[in-house]
């Protein structure tokens, strides 16, 4: 998928009702998780990614600096965040506990 076309989103936008749901997506576009939830706003935030398992049946949710994720949105509206980190190293992060 070619990001360079799609609109970034500013801090501002970076909010539960923009980003719940949003895939994460690694450097190969393979999707590596979905947002769950949001603690804060903008790039200071803590976003909550929900990582493995199937359909959000058995996922980790882990936590990560909203600064190492690149929120934008694609041509038709959809909110998504490209990030370096592997699936193998998502999982390997602590589980977050609400």
């Amino acid at each position: 998928m070619d990001h360079t076309n799609h609109q970034r989103l500013s801090e501002t936008e970076w909010t539960q009702d923009n980003l719940e749901g949003a895939k994460i997506l690694g450097t190969d576009d393979e999707t590596l998780g979905t947002v769950s939830h949001v603690h804060g706003s903008g790039a200071g935030s803590t976003v909550i990614v929900d990582v493995g398992g199937f359909l959000g049946i058995g996922a980790k949710p882990v936590a990560l600096n909203g600064q190492r994720l690149t929120f934008m949105r694609d041509q038709d509206g959809t909110v998504h965040a490209t990030t370096t980190f592997t699936k193998d190293e998502l999982k390997s992060l602590p589980e977050h506990h609400h």
